[in-house]
């Protein structure tokens, strides 16, 4: 057990209820049990059927199998979810997908559109389903995970770095939308985490990702699920439409 988990500052979630999109495994997983041990009760939407059976059982968790690039099954997770839980506190657009690398100029052009889909669109998506029961319920909180890349540009994953920039232009845009009521709505920029995302990617990329931190290692997924924590939590009163970086020291803004 890793002295970041370890040490976890103390959270209240209880009577909060959460959403967590690709939530059956890595950070996603990990933000999950930090809600659920905070209190919270759980929804986890996930493509993998399997992976995520087995997250929610361990979690007592809410299971629903989502595939957030299609409007109309988000909908429905997002009807059925509010059906069971009577109202949705908190949001966490995790769901991710890193994509091929190459160089833009020969770039396939649809995996291009795949990746905006699930990185770009699918939060949208889930904003735009979830957002309409906050707002009447006068409270919400919103957490989207984009990356360092959508700051700075990772050379041979335009895609992803594109995908994720517009994710960051999302939330500055809710939290102005939303800032006369209590929805705050903010993003995180993770540097590279052990989770399997890596595996979509070669050892030459990890590699240049990895030197890029200045603290020369990967992010811990407990170091990403605490700071989110706080954002989800009724003490972040202030912040909205913010970037809350976890670089390790790699971002210069």
């Amino acid at each position: 057990m890793s002295k970041s988990r370890r040490n976890r500052n103390s959270i209240d979630l209880s009577g909060r209820t959460a959403i967590v999109t690709g939530g059956a495994q890595g950070i996603g997983k990990d933000v999950a049990e930090r809600l659920h041990s905070s209190g919270a009760k759980v929804a986890i939407w996930d493509l993998d059927a399997g992976e995520l059976g087995r997250t929610a059982s361990a979690l007592d968790a809410h299971a629903e199998v989502v595939d957030q690039t299609d409007w109309t099954a988000v909908q429905g997770a997002a009807k059925s979810t509010l059906a069971l839980f009577g109202t949705i506190d908190i949001l966490v657009n995790n769901a991710g997908i890193a994509g091929s690398v190459g160089p833009t100029w020969d770039y396939n052009i649809e995996e291009w559109k795949r990746i905006v889909d699930v990185n770009l669109n699918g939060p949208f998506y889930c904003c735009k389903a979830i957002l309409p029961a906050m707002r009447a319920q006068g409270f919400g909180r919103v957490v989207n995970v984009a990356s360092i890349a959508g700051k700075e540009g990772n050379p041979g994953a335009a895609a992803y770095s594109a995908s994720k920039a517009g994710l960051i232009a999302l939330t500055k845009s809710l939290g102005k939308e939303l800032a006369n009521m209590d929805i705050a709505v903010n993003c995180v920029t993770p540097a590279a985490a052990r989770t399997k995302i890596l595996e979509q990617v070669g050892q030459a990329h990890i590699d240049f990702m990895l030197s890029k931190i200045p603290r020369a290692r990967l992010l811990e997924l407990s170091e990403a699920s605490s700071l989110i924590a706080w954002l989800v939590s009724d003490e972040n009163s202030f912040a909205t439409g913010a970037v809350f970086d976890l670089s390790g020291g790699r971002a210069t803004y």
